[in-house]
Formats: structure tokens, C-alpha cells, sequence
């Protein structure tokens, strides 16, 4: 039995390889060249050598671009808090979580400098990272709460390792020396610790 064989023609694509990293790349790049508001999805489709309907089945809209990957660490910093051994204080659990997060954007130091530069410029990208940043912390407080911690303590741990990790990315992306964010997370809670010890 003869077996039918299907043909594309050269300009249609069934898989596009990394089609989500090619978008954002081309988005970052546009953000930083023309500004956020001026790009448009089209100019990011064409950028990265893609379609719009490409560009729709990876990001609800323009917006996305920046933030799609907060799930995925919001995921790995509860699971990272679930996991660290009973004896850990809630402190030590949640800077165990935000290192690890820390890891995985190690990786992306330059993508991430880029991508802070365009929210930095836009009250409405700010008002979005806020509010990232707000689920991660009541994220963090809840998986606090399931290890055991009582209110108000889980809340106040999880808003402190989130100011914590907020200022070592921020020395993270603006310093010039090549230190790791997983360092600077630990080196700020270190910092934070001294002070409110009196030492």
C-alpha cells in the first residue's frame, strides 16, 4: 500500500524552531530601537521571520513578550520552598527558592538588562511588574503557610525575600563586575540580616 507523502511549499512552516525566543529576541530589540509603544506585533513577526499568527499562539499580546516566563519561576520558587528540609527557617527556605530562581536568569543577564530597560520607561509595563512581583510574594506566603508558618509571619518572610531579590537584581543588571544573582540574593539577605541585628 502506497504510502502518501505531504509537501510544503518553501514559505509555509509547520514547526518553527525556538519561535518564542526568536520572538522575543526581535521584540526586545524593537522595544530598545524604536520604543514599546511605536513596535508593533507585525514588526516583531517580521523581525524574527515569523507570522503574526505565530506570534499570537506564543503571546496573548505585545506585553506578554516581557513577562511570559513568570509562571514558570513562580512554579519553581514554590516547589524550591516545599522542598527545603523542615529544620530550615521560613527565611532560609524562601532565599533557598529565590536563588534558584536567581539560577535560571543567570543565564539571561543581558536579555534581562534589555528587558528592565523598556518596563523602567513605561508606567504601565512597572505597574505589571508589580504586580508579578505581588503574586510571587503570595505565592511564596502560601507555600510558607503549607511548611507550617503562621500569619502574619509567612506574608512578612515572603514581601522580605522579595525586596530582598528585587535589590540584588537591581545590582545584578547595573553593576559592572560580573557577580552572580544567586550570590547577590544571599549577599543581600546577609546584608539585611546584619542590620537587623545590630552588627
Amino acid at each position: 500500500m502506497p504510502v502518501a507523502v505531504v509537501k510544503y511549499a518553501g514559505s509555509v512552516s509547520r514547526w518553527e524552531p525556538n519561535a518564542r525566543g526568536r520572538l522575543e529576541q526581535a521584540a526586545l530589540e524593537l522595544y530598545v530601537e524604536h520604543g514599546f509603544e511605536q513596535t508593533t506585533v507585525a514588526q516583531i513577526a517580521q523581525r524574527a521571520g515569523l507570522t503574526e499568527r505565530t506570534f499570537f499562539r506564543h503571546f496573548a499580546d505585545k506585553r506578554e513578550v516581557l513577562f511570559w516566563g513568570a509562571g514558570a519561576l513562580q512554579e519553581l520558587v514554590v516547589r524550591t520552598v516545599a522542598s527545603a528540609p523542615a529544620s530550615a527557617a521560613p527565611i532560609d527556605a524562601v532565599a533557598a527558592a529565590l536563588e534558584a530562581a536567581g539560577a535560571v536568569l543567570q543565564e539571561r543577564r543581558e536579555s534581562a538588562r534589555r528587558r528592565q530597560a523598556v518596563i523602567a520607561a513605561h508606567a504601565e509595563l512597572q505597574e505589571r511588574e508589580l504586580i508579578k512581583l505581588a503574586s510571587l510574594a503570595a505565592a511564596l506566603a502560601d507555600a510558607l503557610r503549607q511548611r507550617g508558618a503562621g500569619d502574619p509571619a509567612a506574608r512578612l518572610v515572603a514581601e522580605v525575600g522579595i525586596a530582598v531579590f528585587r535589590i540584588a537584581f537591581d545590582r545584578w543588571i547595573n553593576e559592572t563586575s560580573q557577580r552572580d544573582l544567586p550570590h547577590l540574593i544571599r549577599a543581600s539577605l546577609d546584608e539585611l540580616k546584619a542590620v537587623t541585628a545590630g552588627t
